[in-house]
């Protein structure tokens, strides 16, 4: 793959657009007292852990969204899928955080880890495969919580 100056300055603008989104869903929607209040499962990590985390995901779904429409295009199925998780993703933390529906934020995820392993199959490009496996392992770990939470309360 070839590299050129306005590839990169797509690179910056996914980037910027996909952790800027989550991050701003992040200060707006934040978890509160009706969280705490909430029993949680002993696998539940410490508060402090989800943003870095989530930094880190978000940089590996915009680099891999900046290969496949480097690599296969805008019309490509892995982009269509791309776009898709990335709504689903960006609906997750208003529907269980905002709404506080932890049911249907349940349903929202398990959709999101199927398309993010839908993805994975149709992706061409090797390295934005490899750029969604922490991502699908973090949404294994997150689809778990989620779960537990609502077995739980």
């Amino acid at each position: 793959m070839s590299v050129s100056r306005g590839s990169y300055t797509a690179l910056f603008l996914f980037l910027v657009l996909v952790v800027a989104v989550g991050f701003t869903i992040g200060l707006i929607i934040r978890p509160g007292e009706w969280y705490q209040s909430l029993t949680k499962p002993w696998f539940t990590p410490p508060n402090w852990l989800f943003a870095p985390a989530w930094t880190l995901v978000y940089i590996l779904i915009a680099i891999a969204g900046w290969r496949v429409t480097t690599v296969e295009g805008f019309n490509s199925i892995a982009f269509r899928l791309w776009m898709a998780q990335m709504l689903s993703n960006w609906t997750w933390t208003p529907v269980f955080f905002g709404f506080h529906q932890i049911e249907l934020g349940l349903a929202v995820i398990v959709c999101l880890l199927a398309i993010v392993v839908a993805f994975m199959i149709k992706v061409q490009d090797r390295f934005a495969r490899w750029c969604f496996a922490p991502y699908a392992l973090w949404l294994v770990y997150a689809t778990s919580l989620n779960a537990a939470i609502f077995l739980l309360n």
